[in-house]
């Protein structure tokens, strides 16, 4: 294969990831816009937390499924395939007529998601060898945090021309765009041993995870940790998630393989990766709401107030790269998270009247920080495997990501919700229940009943809420670090014991 074919390939390939990862925080902005009874659909921030759960919940437990149906029909026919998937989904999304029909089609949009990554990444793995294979695998995790960061601004510039559901039909032009590159570059790629397909694994994987995060966002719903209806889903989510566990260390050829997360430096980090994800998307679920909401931004300015965050991502990861080879990937990795953690910890600071410098100052460190982090450890843990584990290694790689961001959401929202609930009720007793699910519903009611006192009272209490979450956040990134720095220390080289012949040698 020429490189100018190679070359070729890869961009498409860096296309199909930099829209997966779009996707995953284009919805954030506009979050205030659909919870808008009248601009969007009324959603409740259940609604909205299920509307991007939903979609990472599938990509999550789908993910390692479909990396055997790539084995199996070959990479190019599964990486169309979801491309056309996510494409008709992102069709449907744009014009749903309520919340639930949104959901659903988030659904299908992680679908094709899930058939998007895996197979993405094995031809990436069967074109590329040598150093060229460790540069592909960094632009490659590079370009998912370019997308994540790109989201916001995006999604803010249609917003503030078009209607909500345009952050879904820009998908569609790009997937097109990379599926003629798919169908006329992309060998069809396919593994001589192909892996079998794991329906017990995909049955208990999707059930777990899917009963976890419901029990967490019901808690949010109810106020209360303590009703049947959250600790049940929750504690029956942790069994089956544990059964699923089980069965894959029973399975010759797991599609999931648990046992690569034993390896410290695999396992340790991909836990502090997921732990990342977890941050950034439950960072991510309240700052939108902070600066549209409670601060009254457009989307576009709210949009273009995270372009530092996705500058700073773009210029973190090759920065990340060359540091790397400057000093080692445990210095510079842990230091950077730690570094992401406290700018997350920083918006305890942030209130409804701070200048705009500082959050723009915040968002740039936390992107520079963050892109240094992605890049450098991805390419690390898939280079400490052999070829004919990288398919395995992949798939436990992106399902740890995306569970990370599914529980982000569901743990973060929920916690949102309890604290905002608990301020609302005590500086307003007597407030309609509406006013007490969110602070987009207390705003929108204090101007149909003129009430303007329910509006402050929303926003103190979003600020106070918005603390609380920070400071969880910040605790989850750095437990993130710890465990990447444990994971990258370096091996202790045991002292050679001289023989007794060398000390007699050495006697005489």
């Amino acid at each position: 294969m020429t490189k100018s074919r190679q070359r070729l390939i890869l961009s498409t390939l860096l296309l199909s990831s930099l829209l997966i990862w779009l996707d995953g925080t284009i919805l954030n902005t506009a979050f205030e816009t659909l919870a808008d009874p009248v601009a969007g659909l009324g959603a409740t921030p259940a609604q909205l937390q299920w509307a991007t759960g939903s979609y990472t919940l599938v990509v999550a437990t789908l993910m390692f499924t479909a990396g055997a149906l790539g084995d199996r029909f070959g990479h190019r026919t599964v990486l169309a395939t979801g491309m056309l998937v996510f494409a008709a989904a992102s069709g449907w999304a744009a014009y749903a007529g309520d919340p639930g029909q949104l959901i659903a089609a988030r659904a299908a949009m992680g679908v094709g998601g899930a058939l998007i990554v895996p197979a993405s990444t094995a031809v990436l793995m069967w074109t590329f060898s040598g150093p060229a294979r460790a540069t592909a695998i960094g632009l490659s995790s590079a370009s998912a945090g370019v997308g994540m960061a790109l989201g916001p601004p995006l999604a803010g510039v249609l917003l503030d021309r078009f209607w909500w559901g345009s952050v879904f039909l820009v998908n569609i032009p790009v997937a097109a765009l990379a599926l003629v590159g798919i169908v006329a570059l992309v060998p069809n790629f396919r593994s001589p041993t192909p892996r079998p397909l794991d329906p017990a694994g995909l049955l208990l994987s999707i059930t777990g995870l899917a009963s976890l995060a419901y029990g967490l966002i019901r808690a949010g719903q109810v106020a209360s940790w303590t009703p049947a209806e959250v600790w049940a889903p929750i504690l029956a989510g942790l069994v089956l998630l544990t059964g699923f566990v089980v069965t894959e260390l029973r399975i010759r050829q797991p599609s999931f393989d648990p046992r690569l997360l034993a390896r410290r430096m695999f396992g340790g980090g991909n836990a502090a990766l997921g732990l990342l994800l977890f941050a950034m998307t439950a960072s991510s679920f309240y700052g939108a709401f902070y600066l549209q909401g409670a601060r009254g931004f457009t989307p576009l300015e709210a949009g273009l107030a995270f372009t530092p965050a996705a500058f700073g991502t773009i210029v973190g990861a090759p920065v990340g790269v060359h540091l790397v080879r400057l000093w080692s990937l445990r210095r510079v990795a842990v230091t950077a998270l730690t570094t992401a953690a406290l700018a997350m910890g920083s918006m305890t600071l942030f209130g409804l009247d701070t200048p705009l410098i500082w959050n723009e100052l915040v968002f740039l460190v936390q992107g520079l920080s963050i892109g240094m982090v992605i890049g450098p450890v991805t390419t690390a843990l898939l280079s400490t495997l052999p070829l004919e584990r990288a398919g395995a290694g992949s798939a436990v790689t992106n399902t740890v990501r995306q569970a990370g961001s599914v529980l982000g959401i569901a743990v973060g929202g929920t916690i949102m919700s309890l604290a905002y609930r608990a301020g609302f009720d005590a500086a307003m007793p007597s407030a309609p229940d509406q006013a007490r699910v969110s602070a987009e519903q207390a705003r929108h009611l204090a101007g149909v009943l003129h009430r303007p006192e329910l509006a402050r009272a929303a926003d103190v209490a979003f600020i106070d809420a918005m603390h609380v979450s920070a400071v969880w956040t910040m605790a989850i990134a750095l437990c993130g670090a710890v465990v990447l720095a444990l994971a990258l220390r370096p091996e202790r080289r045991r002292a050679q014991t001289p023989r007794p012949e060398a000390v007699k040698a050495g006697a005489h």
